[in-house]
């Protein structure tokens, strides 16, 4: 079985309106929906975590020379492509994985309609580069080839 990293990007999708826009009653859909899922992936033991992340106006920048690192906020990308959460999954294939990212892209928006938001898929690599060897072979599947 291999983990995924399912992340939930902040973009609302097909529909433009921010989430203040809503009714309640359509917030609240919403979060069901998402609860809904969550207690599914637990009950089916693929859930391995699930996690929330505070907006970029909370987000800190660290960088650090190895002794003095200075810490700033931003800059950040754009508000509407930020990472808003996301959920570790072990499932059998890749195949599960894209079906649980499609179930939470359809998580509903205003009016009930599926939203489209987008899904982040990631496997979560088992081990990390130990060597010049296998760091060449993960830049290349990164796009950062030397």
């Amino acid at each position: 079985m291999a983990k995924y990293l399912i992340g939930v990007d902040f973009q609302a999708g097909d529909d433009p309106a921010p989430m203040s826009d809503w009714t309640p009653e359509e917030v609240q859909a919403h979060l069901d929906y998402y609860e809904k899922l969550v207690g599914e992936l637990e009950a089916n033991g693929e859930l391995v975590s699930s996690t929330i992340l505070t907006g970029p106006d909370l987000a800190k920048i660290v960088r650090s020379d190895g002794a003095a690192p200075v810490v700033t906020d931003g800059p950040f990308q754009e508000f509407k492509e930020w990472l808003a959460g996301f959920q570790v999954v072990e499932v059998d294939s890749e195949e599960r994985a894209l079906e649980i990212a499609s179930l939470m892209s359809a998580v509903p928006g205003r009016g009930g309609v599926p939203t489209r938001q987008p899904i982040h898929v990631r496997q979560v690599m088992e081990e990390a580069p130990a060597n010049t060897d296998e760091m060449d072979a993960f830049l290349r599947t990164a796009g950062g080839t030397r």
